[in-house]
């Protein structure tokens, strides 16, 4: 296996654009490609199929990697697959992690799901109703101007392990569903106010926003474990690899004599070879895409696929 990366960093506050997304994928996209071939020992000949990401994300690069997948596939003489990045996520994890049949908690800047298997889908028992949780960190880093490198995520983790003072924040859980948008409206608000008068350190923002969703993460999972009867939770996505909600939903699990699964960023975060492992699950199941469904799509549920791989 391969998994050999170009990954695009924006710079300033605005975030990931898709113009400057789309433009960053064309000009290295070839190169990791052949990159990819050179690190596994692989000939194009090698190869048994060619998968991509149809959805869901932004447009412009999504478009941008499934012409290069269409061309390379009919170069090659190969069958093309449309993976949906969520089941990427999941069966990644699956591998890795050797879960059986967890409830899975998918986290990431575009995405907030929890999701049980059941008759040939992934079924999503609760999700947020506003903004996902990564993109709430995300933007309460620009409000504090917390650094993006490596990544926001990542810093406020740091800075939370040095927050002694938890601030009370709203906490929104509606049945099986959460919502970020008032909490991160509620700090917008209050944060530089509560700083400038020395009432919380940055530190404390970090720490107590963390605890709040987090803790709201874990509530719903449980309730979801409890509905299925599951003694399995596979955290998925690229927040899943922050260690204090791996922390927080190993205790949680403990407490149920349940088991905990979870990745490091090698996994976690956004990759290739998830799409290629869903993409070959697919593939040995005998799904196949035809060239003239081979578009993308901005919204695409994880509720959509069938899963002909799995029992």
């Amino acid at each position: 296996m391969s998994k050999y990366e170009a990954t695009f960093a924006f710079v300033g506050s605005a975030g990931f654009m898709p113009s400057d997304t789309a433009r960053h994928h064309r000009s290295v996209i070839l190169t990791v490609l052949e990159e990819a071939l050179e690190e596994a020992g692989l000939k194009p000949t090698d190869i048994d199929c060619v998968a991509y990401t149809k959805g869901p994300g932004m447009g412009a690069p999504l478009v941008t990697v499934a012409i290069v997948a269409r061309t390379v596939a009919q170069l090659w003489g190969k069958p093309l697959l449309s993976v949906n990045h969520c089941i990427g996520h999941i069966e990644m994890g699956r591998l890795i992690t050797k879960a059986n049949n967890p409830t899975v908690l998918y986290v990431s800047g575009g995405n907030t799901q929890v999701i049980a298997y059941s008759q040939r889908r992934y079924r999503i028992f609760g999700e947020t109703i506003d903004i996902a949780v990564g993109n709430c960190l995300d933007r309460f880093a620009r409000v504090i101007k917390i650094s993006n490198d490596p990544s926001p995520g990542y810093n406020i983790e740091q800075l939370a392990k040095r927050g002694k003072r938890y601030v009370e924040l709203p906490y929104t859980v509606k049945g099986m569903d959460v919502s970020f948008s008032g909490i991160l409206s509620y700090i917008e608000e209050a944060a530089n106010k509560m700083l400038s008068a020395d009432q919380c350190t940055p530190e404390d923002l970090c720490f107590s926003l963390q605890e709040t969703v987090f803790a709201m993460l874990v509530e719903i999972t449980e309730r979801a474990m409890a509905h299925c009867g599951s003694q399995e939770v596979l955290i998925v996505g690229g927040v899943g690899c922050n260690l204090r909600l791996q922390e927080m939903m190993g205790v949680m699990c403990q407490e149920r004599g349940a088991k905990l699964f979870a990745t490091d960023e090698r996994f976690c975060i956004d990759n290739g070879a998830m799409i290629a492992q869903a993409g070959w699950e697919m593939f040995r199941s005998g799904q196949v895409t035809q060239l003239e469904d081979s578009w993308i799509t901005q919204r695409y549920r994880t509720d959509e696929v069938e899963v002909t791989w799995r029992d």
